[in-house]
Order: C-alpha cells, then sequence, then structure tokens
C-alpha cells in the first residue's frame, strides 16, 4: 500500500503558539485521512494513503486554519516503500530501556545481547513498520503492559505495526497475542519480530483492517491500540465488542486535546477510564469494561 508525506511548514511570529498550531493542524488534517503525525522543526509531517489523498480538501483545510496571524503551507510527495527500507537499514536505533524492566533493541544492528541488563529484552527488526520503542505512544503502552498481571491472558495488538507490543505482552506472560494491520510489509514483519523473540507458537497476524476481527474466534482479556484518533473514534466499538467482561483498553496515538472526544465514545459504550498517560503532548488512556 502507497503512502504519501504531506510537510507542513506552520508560519507564525509567536513561538509560543507553535505546538498548539501542529495539534490544531494535526487534528485538521486527521479529518482529512491522514493517520500518523511527526513533529518537525517548523511544523508537521503528516502520513496519508495514497487512495485517501484528496487535494482539494486538503487545501481547503488549511486555507481555512482558524488561528490569526498563522500562514501555512506544505508540499506532498509520495514515500517509495525502497527508499525508506533503506533508510531503516542505513539508521537503526539505539536501544530504549523502558521502566528498568525491558529494553528494546535494534535486533538488525545489535550482536551483543549481553550488555543488557534489563529482565526482558526485546529485538525488533523495524521493516516499514511502526514500532520501535522510539515514539512516546508505544513507550507508554510497553510500561503499561510492563504494571499489568498479564500471565495467562489473551491480547488484541491493532494495527499492530512491528508487533513490539503484542511481543511485549507475550514476554510478560501473556497466553495468546493476535495482531492485525492493514499493510502487508507490517504484517509480514511483525511475524518475523515474533519469530526473533522466540513467541511466534503464541502470536498470529492478520492482514487487514478491523474487519478481520470477524473471523477471529474468542474474547481478548487486553486490547491494545496505537493508532490515530479517527480510527480510534471508528472502531472503538469493535475493540469493545472483543473485549472480555472484566477486559482493558489501552488506547495511544493522539495528543491530550483528543482526550475528550475520546472518553465521549469510550462512555457511550460503557467504558470507564482507570488510569491515564502523559509524556509531552502525547496521552494513553486505559479503559475498562
Amino acid at each position: 500500500m502507497k503512502y504519501l508525506v504531506s510537510k507542513f511548514k506552520i508560519h507564525c511570529d509567536n513561538e509560543e503558539l507553535l505546538q498548539a498550531c501542529r495539534e490544531l493542524l494535526a487534528d485538521d488534517c486527521g479529518e482529512c485521512g491522514y493517520e500518523s503525525f511527526e513533529d518537525t522543526e517548523d511544523g508537521i509531517n503528516g502520513y496519508i494513503q495514497q487512495d485517501e489523498y484528496n487535494e482539494a480538501v486538503l487545501k481547503d483545510t488549511v486555507n481555512s486554519f482558524p488561528v490569526e496571524g498563522v500562514n501555512i503551507t506544505y508540499s506532498t510527495e509520495e514515500i517509495p516503500d525502497q527508499d525508506w527500507n533503506a533508510a531503516w537499514e542505513e539508521e537503526g536505533f539505539e536501544p530504549i530501556i523502558v521502566k528498568g524492566m525491558v529494553t528494546i533493541y535494534d535486533a538488525r544492528n545489535t550482536v551483543d545481547t549481553e550488555q543488557f541488563s534489563t529482565p526482558l529484552q526485546i529485538g525488533i527488526h523495524a521493516s516499514n513498520a511502526f514500532g520501535t520503542g522510539t515514539h512516546e505512544t508505544t513507550r507508554m503502552i510497553v510500561g503499561t503492559l510492563l504494571e499489568m498481571p498479564l500471565e495467562g491472558r489473551r491480547v488484541l495488538d491493532c494495527g499492530c505495526g512491528t508487533g513490539i507490543l503484542a511481543i511485549t505482552a507475550l514476554k510478560c506472560g501473556a497466553n495468546a497475542a493476535v495482531g492485525y494491520d492493514i499493510d502487508e510489509w507490517s504484517s509480514e514483519n511483525a511475524m518475523h519480530n515474533a519469530k526473533l523473540n522466540g513467541v511466534e507458537d503464541r502470536m498470529e497476524v492478520l492482514l487487514g483492517n478491523v474487519n478481520v476481527l470477524s473471523h477471529v474466534d474468542g474474547i481478548f482479556d487486553v486490547v491494545v491500540a496505537n493508532i490515530n484518533r479517527n480510527i480510534l473514534l471508528a472502531d472503538m466499538k469493535h475493540f469493545h465488542d472483543v473485549m472480555a467482561k472484566d477486559g482493558t483498553l489501552i488506547l495511544s496515538g493522539f495528543y491530550k486535546t483528543d482526550v475528550p472526544m475520546l472518553l465521549q465514545e469510550a462512555e457511550a459504550l460503557g467504558l470507564k477510564e482507570t488510569n491515564r498517560k502523559q509524556d509531552g503532548d502525547w496521552c494513553c488512556l486505559i479503559l475498562s469494561k
């Protein structure tokens, strides 16, 4: 599946407004189908599936940006799969320690794992897939899983990317995990990482969106989803429907400003907030059924 990246530059005289404008622009672009964002020095980069991109809608969104005195310019280009993968091959990532309990390391470029002193180590060979622990949202969910009693539990990882969240749960004692992702390279990469970490016999990865859950038997004790706000809002009912009656739903991938609308949807489904985490402007919600 082809992706585009739109590189937005936010022009404003007041530097203190920049982060607020980033968040507002990300919210507006999320309504246009953008799935994820990363901050840049003077704006944000937004990522969208090629089939979802609508230049006229985006132009109207940018032109109607509601902050006086702020001007936004952008350019959009295709992300070549080969080049993106090559960047991962070349750059890799430094080991990441979460809560002093787990080290997430670059399995492609790391030979000596005995250097890591944490009780758990997770090797990730990232290949065109999100989820290495470098992002705040991933770290918050990994940290939440580390705090939970997962022994014997069944876990669902929605939009699994590299599979890091499902793998973390399995390493922490979960009995089984199912992941799914709309991108073929992600679903393949997640299973590859499961094998690297010796949990492939307890993990299943499906290709598709939330609709694949109609083909999955049974219910889940823990559901994790690190996806953009709009997909979370659209899919939360499906998450709820496959949760055990005392199940836990862990959501991230959104800004703190998105929390009210997510909680409104959760409460309509009978889900209650039990905890909340924040790292910078990113947020993580823990909900119970």
